[in-house]
């Protein structure tokens, strides 16, 4: 059985601020700490399931959080950026199931650090004119490749955004959203011992379950704040405009996704902003 775990950070157990979550942060340290201890949680899950084979993909910002030497010795890391796939760097039709640690709401809700992929810049997305975030893209695109999202880690936003894109999707909130910096927060034995129970409970689940892959063209919508990167972005081909801050493009979601992550690089060059919040 090959398990692909996307790792986020802003949903870790016990974080709650950008200073626990960006490089330079005066938690940041313990952040990753508390990051490798949620993935590792997952990974010992997914053994105990039956996993002969875990690859970890670092998604979030620098890509370079999850300390290797912190890491289970069971999973293999895919660490650093640029990549193709961003988030989902490394997921193949070959995996059995995917599980994602530590994300978050999508822009507009009121969750822990709230956001779709590039903190401010980013208004709005759709996917064939549903509103969505990185998790339903997430959950979106592997689906495609055939691979079932089947345990999602984060606050209680993201596990109801999760469950609204697929209730048969295994949650576990480590933390109650108060606000968007501010949350109670469940004791991290106990958030890390409801993870491995999640992840064994969910590919038992899903075991034979699995979504047919598919190569149906799907519709990326993305109203950004700027009506300069907007404008920037019509030269690619096949992007056209809704209006002066939003574009959209068709295709094939695994290519939407690969060509999503061109469009933030170049939103971030335009703005000065990371192209990963």
């Amino acid at each position: 059985m090959r398990i692909y775990i996307s790792a986020d950070m802003e949903g870790i157990t016990g974080l709650v601020d950008a200073d626990d979550v960006q490089p330079g942060g005066r938690d940041y340290e313990r952040g990753r700490q508390m990051m490798a201890e949620d993935v590792n949680a997952a990974v010992r899950g997914a053994v105990a399931a039956g996993a002969t084979d875990i690859v970890v993909n670092d998604a979030h910002g620098p890509m370079r959080n999850l300390v290797p030497e912190a890491l289970h010795p069971q999973a293999r890391l895919i660490r650093g950026r640029p990549k193709h796939m961003g988030m989902l760097e490394g997921l193949t039709p070959e995996h059995d199931a995917m599980i994602c640690v530590g994300y978050h709401s999508r822009a507009g809700t009121l969750g822990v650090l709230s956001h779709s992929f590039m903190g401010h810049e980013i208004e709005d997305i759709w996917l064939d004119g549903r509103p969505v975030g990185e998790i339903g893209l997430a959950h979106a695109t592997a689906a495609t490749l055939g691979v079932p999202l089947v345990a999602l880690t984060g606050d209680d936003s993201a596990c109801a955004e999760a469950t609204a894109w697929d209730d048969s999707v295994t949650t576990v909130a480590v933390k109650s959203a108060h606000d968007r910096f501010a949350a109670e927060l469940r004791p991290a034995a106990e958030a890390h011992q409801a993870i491995e129970e999640a992840v064994i409970a969910g590919l038992s689940a899903h075991s034979r379950k699995a979504p047919t892959p598919t190569s149906n063209s799907s519709t990326l919508t993305v109203r950004w704040q700027s009506a300069s990167v907007a404008s920037t972005l019509l030269g690619i081909p096949g992007v056209t405009s809704v209006d002066s801050r939003t574009i959209e493009t068709h295709g094939q979601l695994t290519s939407l996704y690969r060509l999503f992550g061109v469009w933030m690089r170049v939103a971030a060059s335009l703005t000065n902003q990371p192209p990963y919040c």
